[in-house]
Order: structure tokens, then sequence, then C-alpha cells
């Protein structure tokens, strides 16, 4: 049997009617980046900005439409609203939004949302989303109510992480309802498409995507929320960085020299859209035996404290290469859950003190000057 054909989605789009025009969604030329793979079906409805408060049963009407066609596995949409930065959404109060979200100078404020921080790194494989994930369950250990936003678009792992893969989140009628596990609220695109399924999109995409679950997402009280940002510095992060107010960023690193040199420019992106950056961690920092004791620098070691005092950054300490942190990864109960009393845990628990500390002094207004050019 034939697989379903862009054409074939255009088609049953076309029959997708906004009542107030008349008109359907393909003849108003709404619908952009439709794109077909293997059964797995992703597009973007990009509407004026006065309209977007009203459309969200159209774009759920649309995903639902295609997800029935035959040869659909899975179907994406994302409702996007294109606008000057600093221009509120059409049609929100001044002070107020969706969710008890606010604008304010051009940025979606959470309010309910005490700190927001980015866990980066300059390069993928150095274990950035496993430190994300251990650090929010250190966070929440420390007492505090903490929220895990997975912010890698095109590789998702929070679901597999935090043990919530194959699961899709509930929706309130205003809201959609995060995932929770482990004692944190979650939320990941991972949770819209399924686990094999590649996400194709171009950048106005992914920041609809972005904006979209997090300002759709009924996040309640949150002391922290910790943000596993994508590797790059691309613009995921300048979109974190102009859209959200970044209470500080980490920043992930292996000793090894060619890990170093993203992670400094990792460093250096943040420190120009003037995102605090709350430190250094070092992962896979050395390798203990588990047969003889004997310890191993398998990718150098010292290389991100070193690289932090060059740069004038907090270095917040070092994460041991070891089997039991993948293991409890996969497994989707990392270590921090899984073995609370072993040294590693202990070790996430010291990085999460010294961030909540830095967060207690590092006080700042929402909405930094950022200067891109």
């Amino acid at each position: 049997m034939a697989g379903v054909t862009k054409e074939q989605v255009i088609e049953v789009l076309s029959g997708i009617i906004h009542a107030d025009s008349g008109s359907d969604i393909i003849s108003a030329g709404w619908v952009n980046e439709v794109v077909v793979r293997e059964g797995h079906v992703t597009f973007a409805i990009e509407v004026p900005p006065q309209l977007a408060p009203e459309l969200e049963p159209v774009r759920k009407a649309a995903e639902r439409a295609v997800h029935e066609m035959a040869g659909v596995l899975s179907c994406t949409a994302v409702l996007t609203a294109p606008r000057q930065p600093g221009q509120a959404p059409a049609g929100a109060p001044e002070h107020g939004g969706a969710m008890g979200q606010q604008e304010l100078h051009g940025k979606m404020v959470l309010p309910h949302v005490k700190h927001i921080i980015a866990v980066a790194s300059g390069k993928g494989g150095v274990g950035k989303s496993t430190t994300s994930a251990n650090l929010a369950l250190a966070l929440s250990r420390l007492g505090l109510k903490v929220g895990l936003f997975d912010a890698d678009i095109y590789g998702p792992s929070v679901p597999r992480l935090m043990g919530l893969q194959g699961l899709r989140p509930a929706a309130s009628d205003s809201a959609i309802l995060p995932m929770e596990n482990h004692g944190l609220k979650i939320m990941s695109i991972g949770f819209m498409v399924p686990e094999d399924a590649p996400v194709i999109w171009r950048g106005p995409m992914v920041i609809g995507a972005l904006e979209q679950l997090l300002r759709d997402v009924d996040w309640g009280e949150l002391d922290v929320m910790v943000v596993d940002m994508p590797p790059g510095t691309g613009d995921t992060q300048l979109t974190m960085s102009q859209r959200v107010p970044l209470a500080g960023a980490v920043i992930v690193s292996t000793p090894q020299d060619i890990a170093l040199l993203d992670a400094r420019k990792g460093l250096n992106m943040f420190r120009k859209v003037e995102v605090p950056v709350l430190g250094v961690i070092e992962n896979m920092s050395y390798h203990i035996c588990t047969n003889c004791g004997h310890r191993e620098d398998v990718f150098s070691h010292g290389g991100a404290k070193k690289t932090a005092e060059e740069l004038n950054a907090d270095f917040l300490g070092e994460i041991p290469l070891d089997i039991k942190i993948r293991e409890s990864s996969d497994g989707g109960t990392p270590i921090v859950v899984a073995d609370p009393e072993s040294p590693h845990s202990k070790a996430y628990m010291a990085i999460a003190q010294k961030i909540w500390d830095k967060l207690q002094v590092d006080q700042r207004p929402a909405g930094p000057n950022i200067k891109v050019h």
C-alpha cells in the first residue's frame, strides 16, 4: 500500500474551514512546512497575530483530520503567529494572557515560575540531558517545586530519561497538563510524536513549537524550571534568551579539548545575550574501575574547571563516567532517584545546592537587553 503524500495531506487540510472568514486554511495561505516521512506528518499553521487566540480549535481539527488519514502514523501541527519583538499578542490583556502568562518587554513571563535556568552545551554527546534530569531531581530533593522542560525539538530525550516514553499528556479546556514523575512536572515535544519519528522542521516551526509548549502548559507553581537545551548556539538558544526570562545558564562539557572549545562558544553566547552563566559542570570527568578501584581519566580531567577559571565563570563540580548513571537514565529512573545515597547522586546534590544558592543571590529583572547582530 502506497504511503500518504504531501498532496493528499494538503487536500484534507483544504477541508478545514475558519468559520469567521469562511475560508479554508489552505486557501488562506496559513499552512506551511508540510513534511511527510514514512507515515509521520508535521506542518505549521501560521496565522495573523490578532487571530491566534481563537484558532487553537482549528489547529486541533486540522491535526485530527490528518491523523485519521489512511497511512498516517502520527501528526503534529503547530500554531504560530509571527510578530515583531516586543509586540504583545493581539487581543491579550495588557498584563496577562492564557494560563495567567504575561508579556513584559517582548518576553514571555510565566508568573508562577520563580526561576528558569537553561542547561546547555556547545556540542552533543556530553551528557547534557542526563545532567538536566538529575539536576532537576536534585533540586526537587532540596524541597523545591521543580519543572523539567525539554527544549530539544530535534532530539527530545526527556520522556525516556523520566520513564514516560510512549505517553501523551492530557489537556483541560484551556491548557495542556504537564506529565509528572519522580516529583517533577515535565513537558517535551517527545510526548507529541513517536519516539522514532524524525522531526523535520525549519526554524520558525521550531520556535512556534517551543512557545506553544511553554505558553499552553499549566505548569502551576514552580520554584525552578530546568530547561534541557539542544546542543549548539542556534535558533532555540536565541529564542529562549529573547522570549523567556532566563535566570541563568549552566554549561555542561566533558574534559576533552574539542568539547571545551564548543563549551566556550556556548558560554560566550549566553553572555552576549546577557543571560548570567551560573557555572560550568565537567561531565564524564573520570572513571573508577568497578573491579579494581583504579581511576582513569578517559577524556582527560580538569579541562572544564580550567576553562571556567579562564572565562571567569564558576566551576560547579564534576560528575564521573559511570555505567550506573547510564543504566539508571536509560531505565527512566535517573541516579538521583535510583540511588540517592550514591556518590554520584551526592555530586548532583552538591551542584544543585550551589545553583539554588546562586539563584537566591543573583536576582535580576526580567527582560535583558538582547544585542544579537
